[in-house]
This record gives C-alpha cells, structure tokens and sequence, in this order.
C-alpha cells in the first residue's frame, strides 16, 4: 500500500509541474489555456522516475509504486487524445494537419537519439560480446 502511495505523490507533482508550465505557455502565448500541460507532465515522470539519483534513494517497494503509476499514465495520455476533436482540427485548415504529422515525424526520428541514452539490458551486452 506504501509503495502505490509514492507513486501518486509522485504522479501528482509531475502534473501539477505540467498544468503549471501548460497555463504558463497558454498565457505567453495569449491564448489563456493549458499549451502541452499533459506534454510537459509526460517528461517531467520520466525524468523523475529515470533520473539515478532520485531511484538509488527510494526504497524498492517505492520504486514498483512509482513505475506502476508511470505505467499507467500512458494510457490516461492516449485515452485524453483520443477524445480530442479530430474533425475539427483537420477542417481548421493545413496548418492542423501538417503540425501534427511533423510532430509524429519528429518523434519517430528522435527515437534512435534516445535509445543511445538508454541503459543497456543483459542481453544486449551479451549479444555485442558474442559478436566481437
């Protein structure tokens, strides 16, 4: 029960981190409304649950509470994008359209960039020692 406990704490910080700077960029921009807050809540639960320093110092119960909630966030994510206004967004005209596959394109180039930063598992160790 603890260890879910942690997981929300920390679940619930990240989004409050990402409303925060979502209304924070709405308001610079000038459209008063949460720009990417759910975006910025994203990369805030990674960074805290894949930082070192901050995963050496929970203990290992905290630590499953923490990536079951991360876990879980995914699909709250695409469940909230799926009920976005897709009909609307397309007849709003090309700039809808080509900003949204750009940014689809984007992530799918940025994923080889990411996985140089990833640890490596056993296996992938084992698999590049046996081809040297």
């Amino acid at each position: 029960m603890n260890l879910m406990i942690y997981g929300v704490a920390l679940l619930a910080g990240c989004a409050f981190l990402g409303s925060f700077f979502g209304n924070l960029l709405g308001l610079l921009t000038g459209l008063n409304s949460d720009i990417g807050g759910v975006g910025f809540t994203m990369i805030f639960l990674l960074l805290a649950t894949n930082t070192p320093q901050i995963a050496s110092r929970l203990p290992k119960g905290s630590s499953e509470g923490i990536h079951f909630w991360k876990a879980m966030f995914i699909p709250v994510v695409i469940a909230m994008a799926a009920s976005q206004n897709v009909y609307k967004a397309i007849s709003g005209g090309w700039l809808a359209l080509v900003a949204g596959v750009s940014v689809v394109l984007v992530s799918f180039l940025l994923i080889p960039v990411f996985n140089k930063f990833a640890p490596k598992s056993a296996e992938q160790v084992d698999s590049k020692e046996a081809e040297a």
